[in-house]
């Protein structure tokens, strides 16, 4: 099959083919062999590119401004807030300028109901990719990532692997759904059993239920969904306990749901939807733990699971930056 990634935007896994998303996770690697060895990856000499951040990020902004200085490039970083955008210029108009200016743009915008859209509206005048950061809907880059280590961790071998996204409590800041979105939808196409496990009233929209089910039934993997905490332990070779809002669950995109709140009486009561060593050792004897960053820690996972033997996040967390820098070889230079 023949493949043209240049120029395309990177806002949705769901638009690249399963060949072009394995295509991606094999770049990575040869990215990471690369830099492991100290050869030098100047595949993108003397470009440069935008990062708009409308939230906070670590990971997010460091993997994309020190890989793509590693791959040449510069990257120049734009707080919203400190651009004309704060008193009311349109995503057009920035998308227009930026892509005269440069050679691709990243964003991320995670407020529900406008960040997708916002990107799309880039997308739609920009001359140049633009690429999402995490939005309100996906986090493409995270999820390459997750499948990356998990490819690493058990020997590329990824069909009939049971993988559980596990809601979590939590306190620190209301989380987006946008990480459980694009890791529902993203392992079934490669052939894992996944299981997505929330309490009632935490249900992802029913739009990303039906298409994640569609994705296994044409690719070779499952979906079940279910309110057991415990049945999602039984077994597992990945466990992915973290913590999402509570949005609404219908296909209008409309705004959430619930308390404005952070910490109210509903999320209170789902204090015991915690990663323990306890609830672990239900899992497969190779299990993995793994998690987007930053875990609230003793909340969402007990120190001795995070900081213990089966945890990969900080193998996970480095995968961003090979995964980040395999998209923009693949749109800025590749075929």
């Amino acid at each position: 099959m023949q493949t043209v990634f240049r120029g395309r935007h990177f806002i949705d896994l769901e638009d690249f083919s399963r060949e072009e998303v394995e295509t991606m996770l094999d770049v990575s690697a040869d990215l990471k062999l690369k830099f492991a060895q100290g050869i030098p990856t100047p595949y993108l000499r003397d470009q440069s590119m935008f990062l708009m951040f409308f939230e906070q990020s670590t990971r997010t902004r460091n993997s994309m401004e020190a890989g793509f200085a590693q791959l040449g490039g510069h990257a120049g970083f734009l707080d919203s807030s400190s651009m004309q955008i704060a008193h009311g210029e349109s995503a057009k108009d920035t998308a227009i300028i930026l892509s005269r200016f440069g050679h691709a743009i990243a964003c991320r915008y995670c407020n529900w109901g406008y960040g997708n859209k916002y990107l799309n509206e880039m997308a739609k005048w920009s001359k140049v990719p633009v690429m999402n950061l995490q939005c309100d809907l996906y986090h493409p880059f995270q999820a390459l990532a997750d499948i990356l280590t998990m490819k690493e961790k058990f020997g590329g071998k990824l069909d009939r692997l049971k993988v559980s996204i596990i809601w979590a409590y939590a306190e620190s800041h209301k989380k987006p759904i946008s990480v459980p979105v694009s890791q529902v939808l993203l392992f079934p196409r490669l052939g894992m059993d996944v299981t997505l496990a929330h309490p009632k009233g935490w249900e992802l929209p029913d739009w990303v239920v039906a298409k994640a089910k569609a994705n296994a039934d044409r690719y070779g993997g499952t979906v079940t969904v279910t309110d057991d905490e415990a049945a999602a332990y039984r077994g597992a070779h990945v466990v992915i306990p973290k913590n999402w809002g509570n949005w609404v669950n219908d296909q209008t995109g409309n705004a959430p749901a619930g308390a404005v709140k952070v910490v109210d009486d509903a999320l209170k009561a789902h204090r015991s939807w915690k990663c323990t060593e306890e609830k672990m050792a239900a899992a497969d004897k190779n299990v993995i733990y793994m998690h987007a960053l930053p875990a609230d820690r003793n909340n969402e996972v007990e120190d001795s699971v995070i900081d213990g033997p089966h945890s990969v996040v900080y193998d996970e967390a480095e995968n961003r930056l090979h995964t980040a820098k395999a998209v923009m070889t693949l749109l800025m230079n590749g075929r």
